[in-house]
């Protein structure tokens, strides 16, 4: 059974994309990740300003990776650089065919969501160690 990855790589081919999968597998945690947390397929074609990133899902994911995307702080600058997003659910139709479902994300769509940043990690302040001096009073 084809993954949506695969089905998407190979659509995107068909439709004369160069395309790759940029999604890696992480051993030691057993799973997954994304690239920029938003991409599983990029794609480039000539004719075409800009870089496709594609999140594939299946079908039933559709509405939970739009979210996922529109909350992604990424998002905002892949599309100012004049990139296209794009979630693909694939879902078999009436005949037991798979159609994909294309929703393209636009920056109208991110006006008025609210983009969370990933918290900043905190610098301790460590003071510095004082050596004892033969003078402090801490006795020799």
């Amino acid at each position: 059974m084809a993954s949506p990855t695969s089905r998407t790589l190979q659509l995107l081919r068909r439709e004369r994309f160069a395309a790759d999968v940029c999604e890696r597998w992480i051993p030691h945690a057993n799973r997954r990740a994304d690239l920029f947390r938003m991409f599983d397929v990029l794609g480039i074609r000539a004719d075409l300003p800009g870089v496709l990133g594609v999140q594939a899902t299946s079908g039933a994911n559709h509405a939970s990776r739009v979210r996922k995307l529109l909350g992604s702080p990424a998002l905002r600058t892949w599309l100012a650089a004049g990139n296209r997003a794009e979630v693909w659910s694939w879902a078999k139709d009436w005949r037991g065919r798979w159609q994909p479902r294309r929703a393209a994300l636009l920056p109208a769509d991110l006006e008025g969501v609210a983009v969370r940043e990933p918290p900043r990690p905190r610098r301790r302040r460590r003071e510095p160690e004082q050596q004892p001096t033969l003078f402090d009073g801490t006795g020799w």
